[in-house]
């Protein structure tokens, strides 16, 4: 990993310091691109590419002049004249003032640094090329055609032609947004400061100091710290209570005893087709507190044993499966292994059939139980095989929305005074805290905050494991 970052610190060094190249060693067409783009490819009769790349530049001007300078104008306090309205006496109504709104400052700022950046890529691009053109004159060899460079983009360079849209539109509706949200988590925007009604403004680390902070207006810090144990403790039994389930099912169904294999694969298979919203709804009704699975167990009297063990309060003629903090987050795990094992099913059959019989009779020859072909042959097979698909797991349960949100949405009610306040409850993840501040409270500044966090859990989490999945030459042991 540190010889690929410095290689890209390399590619990145040579790039600029071509760019210096051309600008030093350049004839009076190149220096005078830095200019007017397109001078250098005119100089050498490359004309369409010279006015394309002039056209550019004009249009960057223009653009610069009525988009990007007034937006980049007001970055700095996100605007500064608020919404009013006013009498007008020629029109005898009631109209609105010129005002700002902060968050289309925001976003149209972002959106011109981008578009600068482009450019200065352009800008440096068409230097280069000028450059290349001169050297290529120089040395008495033919520029290429029009006719060439389509030929060069359909061919050699194709894989950029296609990755032309799809770049762009990772800019446009990823990298962009993601920044958006970034400076968020660096402003004051929330309920109180709502454009274009009311405005909001820079306010620097303190809403990342705020979430690390408990004090009497602020239990943040008291709210991050429980949440993330429990996201964390939820994502490591989330990902593997499925993991070994689904292999224990599919070994179980793979047995050479069992019988009706194609039946029960089909079974599993339907549960996991019925989609999550559905399902999760019907379940989350299923074990209400006056839900049918209450009502069975009271029938049956396995409520008033769970209130002689104490695991039931005494006043309760109900099991809380989905309103007690404990028994909540108990349910949700086991609510998740119905969901998530018949995936896990199918995954795990797969790598188990491609396992090699003849490593298992070889290990029967020489004595071997089947728990020792399990934990010599089964898993470390598995392991490999499945090692980054377990770490994906783990960051995907991290985000986990469905699972938590429609199981307890409407149902769970925090009892703990210190999450209420920061608008959490005990079962939780960060992303349905994010989800919960932005959409029922408009807190966007912390939801930012805590987006940011979730990105620097699954970071590093990522990282750490997959150090570890590679480490060493595991592959050649693993060629069977």
């Amino acid at each position: 990993m540190k010889g690929k970052f410095k290689q890209f610190l390399g590619s990145i060094g040579h790039y600029f310091s071509d760019f210096g190249a051309a600008v030093v060693h350049g004839d009076w067409s190149v220096k005078l691109s830095l200019v007017f783009m397109g001078a250098g490819y005119i100089r050498r009769r490359k004309y369409l590419y010279g006015v394309f790349l002039l056209a550019i530049e004009v249009f960057f001007i223009l653009l610069a002049a009525t988009f990007i300078a007034p937006n980049l104008a007001k970055f700095g306090t996100l605007g500064t004249v608020k919404a009013e309205m006013h009498f007008d006496d020629v029109l005898f109504t009631n109209v609105w003032n010129d005002f700002d709104n902060s968050f289309k400052i925001l976003l149209y700022s972002i959106i011109s640094l981008v578009a600068i950046l482009i450019f200065a890529l352009i800008w440096i691009s068409s230097i280069k090329g000028a450059y290349s053109l001169q050297k290529m004159d120089e040395q008495g060899e033919k520029p290429p055609t029009i006719r060439d460079d389509i030929s060069s983009a359909m061919n050699e360079k194709y894989y950029k032609t296609l990755l032309a849209v799809p770049v762009g539109g990772i800019v446009l509706f990823t990298i962009i947004p993601l920044i958006v949200m970034i400076c968020i988590a660096f402003t004051s925007y929330d309920e109180q400061h709502m454009p274009p009604a009311a405005l909001f403004t820079w306010v620097g680390w303190a809403n990342f100091k705020q979430l690390f902070t408990t004090s009497l207006t602020s239990t943040f810090g008291y709210s991050f710290g429980k949440i993330l144990r429990w996201t964390l403790v939820w994502a490591v039994l989330a990902t593997f209570t499925n993991y070994f389930g689904g292999i224990m099912l599919a070994m179980l169904i793979n047995n050479k005893r069992t019988r009706w294999k194609k039946m029960w694969r089909t079974c599993f298979i339907i549960a996991m087709a019925v989609p999550q919203f559905v399902t999760l709804l019907l379940v989350r009704n299923f074990f209400a507190d006056q839900g049918i699975v209450n009502t069975i167990c009271s029938n049956i009297g396995l409520t008033s044993l769970l209130k002689k063990i104490g695991l039931v309060p005494a006043y309760l003629n109900y099991i809380p499966f989905l309103t007690n903090p404990n028994w909540a987050k108990f349910m949700i795990i086991m609510i998740n292994i119905w969901v998530g094992v018949p995936y896990l099913l199918l995954i795990a059959t797969g790598i188990l059939m491609n396992i090699p019989q003849d490593l298992y009779e070889a290990a029967t020859i020489d004595g071997a139980n089947s728990f020792q072909q399990f934990r010599k042959i089964t898993m470390p097979y598995m392991l490999f095989v499945t090692g980054p698909y377990l770490i994906n797991s783990v960051v995907q349960n991290i985000n986990n929305f469905n699972v938590i949100y429609l199981l307890t949405n409407n149902v769970f009610e925090t009892s703990d005074q210190l999450l209420a306040n920061s608008h959490a409850r005990e079962t939780d993840l960060l992303v349905t805290w994010l989800f919960r501040l932005t959409n029922e409270y408009y807190n966007y500044k912390m939801a930012s905050v805590i987006g940011i966090m979730v990105f620097v859990v699954c970071t590093v989490i990522t990282l750490v494991a997959f150090n570890f999945v590679i480490r060493g030459n595991k592959e050649e042991g693993m060629q069977l």
